[in-house]
């Protein structure tokens, strides 16, 4: 049975009595907390205080590193001093993705949260729960003064969605144990003993001059909503709609059909969320506007056909605004179009011998024009360098074609698997003691921050686990209520059996 808040003036106290009523009820209180504390990629100073405060209130060792990753330390309860060290770590930050029309400032506004059908939602916006629950975890457990452990070190990085700028700067001496338990995925019973590395690919379009719209043509908006979007490494097998490239390729008819010209663009806006909504100021002759209204119609009518079963809810709407001050010129314009409806977006190749994994994809995250230049971003995976190599070169070589400067940055390397570690022992005895079966053991196409602070510390013996969440990086994100207690009681019998 499901439970169904509506939100009134009293609605948060409300959310944070039926939060303390679930179990385990310490995780969710702190995942509670979290919810309203704005955490957004790049803004991490409240998120910081409170953690530090958090640790502080608890008597014990709490440090901010240099970057600014919070380090958290419990020595081991009484019996357990011999026990094997663990790090146990999370990411402080959220993706803050939402709806066009709601008004939410990720900077200063909790997050809205309601209960549907045995999952925790946020209302039009992204939960957090991607990495908020393994934080919440790691707060419960130094919090708890009736678990049984060895040492423990909790560290909780910054700005992991952004570029994981606090794994990459954690130096050596920061952590001690060797032994990381990652709580930043999204599938129960299954550990994550790898993962794909990434590289972000930068496309810039110079725009020296912008044109005067001709003196007969009308304005109007065209925006592309209503795709569920999702993280670009999770979700990217699912066949979503990509809306950059979904909006370019209605760009491309209308320029050939009625001589549309194109203003400004704006699609997406993160490299790791599956863009959900695109919008463009274009320019027609007034005798087409007709025939526009008409096309669009009939081309949101065949998408939502086309998509049928994986998208629901497509929208291809025409607005009429104000004249833009100006318009691309019509070399430039052609060669931007054509890149985006050329270029590779999706899935490119799966794992030889491992049908339903992932191997390489690219996520045409981000196209907008930027004062006269118009930019592309792309987030490239592979748990193969050499095919995250050639896929680059695939973008490279299309956008270059077109004109354009592409370079790169952000590389961060993959994980490779280790399946002989005392770690990977321990967890998968635990798992079949506790829930009778054996957890299946897989690589994850997504960036962990394992394999670079394997990089940045040493050699540690590294898993990753976690509940079931859904959808994260779009506002459909989700987590399930009943696999969140299964989670937190499989990770405190590991910490006990380790």
């Amino acid at each position: 049975m499901g439970w169904y808040i509506f939100f009134i003036p009293l609605s948060y106290s409300i959310m944070k009595q039926t939060l303390s009523q679930l179990k385990p009820s310490a995780l969710w209180g702190y995942f509670y907390e979290l919810t309203q504390v704005p955490r957004p990629s790049g803004h991490m100073a409240p998120i910081q205080a409170f953690m530090m405060h958090f640790g502080q209130s608890l008597g014990l060792p709490t440090l901010k590193d240099a970057v600014g990753n919070i380090i958290i330390s419990k020595p081991a309860t009484p019996g357990f001093e011999a026990k094997t060290p663990v790090v146990l770590q999370a990411h402080l930050d959220m993706v803050p993705q939402k709806n066009s029309h709601v008004d939410h400032d990720f900077e200063k506004d909790p997050i809205r949260l309601r209960i549907e059908d045995g999952w925790l939602k946020a209302t039009e916006t992204t939960l957090g729960a991607d990495n908020g629950i393994g934080v919440a975890a790691a707060m419960a457990v130094l919090a708890a003064t009736d678990l049984e452990h060895g040492p423990i070190e909790a560290l909780f990085t910054i700005d992991e969605e952004t570029g994981m700028d606090g794994a990459f700067g954690l130096k050596p001496e920061t952590i001690k144990g060797r032994t990381l338990i990652n709580m930043d995925s999204e599938d129960e019973g299954e550990l994550f003993v790898g993962c794909a590395g990434g590289v972000n690919v930068n496309v810039s379009f110079s725009c020296p001059q912008l044109v005067p719209v001709p003196s007969d043509h009308k304005s109007f908006l065209l925006a592309l909503t209503g795709l569920k979007g999702g993280h670009s490494g999770m979700d990217i097998n699912l066949g979503r709609g990509n809306a950059n490239k979904m909006l370019f390729h209605l760009l491309k008819s209308l320029v050939g059909k009625y001589g549309v010209r194109l203003a400004t663009y704006q699609g997406g806006t993160l490299r790791n969320a599956i863009p959900r909504e695109a919008f463009a100021v274009v320019t027609l002759p007034s005798t087409k506007v007709k025939d526009l209204n008409t096309y669009v119609a009939a081309y949101m009518a065949d998408l939502n056909a086309l998509y049928a079963g994986i998208e629901d809810a497509i929208k291809v709407s025409v607005e009429p605004t104000d004249l833009p001050v100006g318009l691309l010129p019509e070399p430039l314009q052609d060669d931007v179009i054509n890149a985006v409806v050329a270029v590779h977006d999706g899935v490119l190749r799966n794992m030889p011998g491992m049908a339903e994994m992932v191997e390489t994809s690219s996520n045409l995250a981000i196209v907008k024009t930027e004062g006269k230049d118009v930019i592309f971003q792309f987030l490239a995976r592979s748990s193969s360098a050499f095919m995250k190599d050639q896929l680059v070169s695939m973008i490279q070589s299309t956008c270059a074609l077109a004109g354009a400067k592409v370079s790169t940055s952000g590389t961060y390397p993959g994980w490779m698997p280790d399946l002989k570690s005392h770690l990977m022992d321990v967890m998968v005895n635990v798992h079949s003691d506790l829930f009778g079966k054996k957890p299946s053991v897989n690589v994850i196409h997504a960036g962990l921050e394992c394999g670079i602070i394997q990089e940045a510390v040493g050699k540690m013996e590294m898993i990753s686990f976690g509940p079931i969440i859904r959808h994260p990086h779009s506002p459909d994100e989700k987590v399930e209520i009943a696999s969140v207690e299964r989670f937190w009681n499989y990770l405190i019998h590991v910490l006990k059996a380790i």
